[in-house]
């Protein structure tokens, strides 16, 4: 989820080298934000202090760098106006101990699916938008899509494991964007990402009736397959 939308939308823009400091950004400021929200869920406690403090400074170093040294500053300055309320929601989601929550899950599911758009600031597009052009915005939506359906699939298999209502709302949101997909722009390939999400929706449905005790792990690597799957058909397209 860190990784897939940044690596996508570098290689839709035409990468270069400022995408290798972006990911190092973007990574180090995972780890702050991930160290910040630790912090909080402990009440502040002062052992977590070291750690947020360090990411935290190294974020802002490396954050002025990549911001200086962007081809279009100003269109990449334009998203911390987007990313300050999502980050605000998650830090309180985290101090009241709400970080495992479906508002929260959907807030970092937002905010690292548009990294697929972000990548696109070095392609000036519209004053009103911050970032790239249309086809970025299509990218992070089949990404925010695709990470959503993850999100509702994986609490059927370990959090929420015998859960019928989120059963039920992961198999109908997996089988809804089938049909989704199939609206998206014909430069993202539509039937094959129809073809991918029917996939998808078929394990939804399957994986937790037949499977409901499979570990963890094995969750995890069935993610890892399904993600290369889609950042492939992507790079594809």
């Amino acid at each position: 989820m860190i990784l897939l939308p940044l690596g996508v939308g570098a290689l839709h823009a035409g990468a270069r080298w400022w995408h290798l400091l972006l990911l190092v950004t973007w990574l180090v400021a995972y780890l702050a934000f991930f160290a910040a929200g630790l912090w909080l869920r402990a009440h502040r406690r002062a052992r977590y202090v070291p750690a947020v403090r360090a990411y935290a400074v190294a974020t802002a170093l490396l954050g002025t760098a990549t911001v200086l040294t962007a081809p279009e500053p100003l269109h990449l300055l334009r998203w911390g106006v987007v990313y300050a309320p999502l980050l605000a929601v998650s830090l309180r989601a985290s101090w009241v101990r709400a970080d495992r929550s479906l508002l929260n899950d959907a807030v970092t599911v937002l905010a690292a699916s548009l990294m697929a758009v972000v990548a696109h600031a070095t392609v000036p597009g519209p004053v009103w938008l911050p970032g790239g052009a249309a086809e970025a915005w299509a990218l992070a939506a089949v990404l925010l899509g695709y990470f959503l359906g993850t999100v509702l699939y994986v609490k059927t298999m370990i959090r929420e494991r015998g859960n019928r209502a989120m059963y039920l709302a992961s198999v109908g949101y997996h089988a809804a964007l089938v049909p989704a997909a199939l609206l998206v722009s014909p430069w993202l390939l539509s039937p094959w990402l129809a073809a991918l999400f029917a996939v998808l929706a078929v394990r939804a449905a399957v994986v937790p009736r037949a499977w409901p005790t499979a570990s963890p792990r094995a969750v995890g690597l069935g993610e890892v397959a399904a993600s290369v799957a889609l950042g492939l058909l992507l790079l594809v397209a």
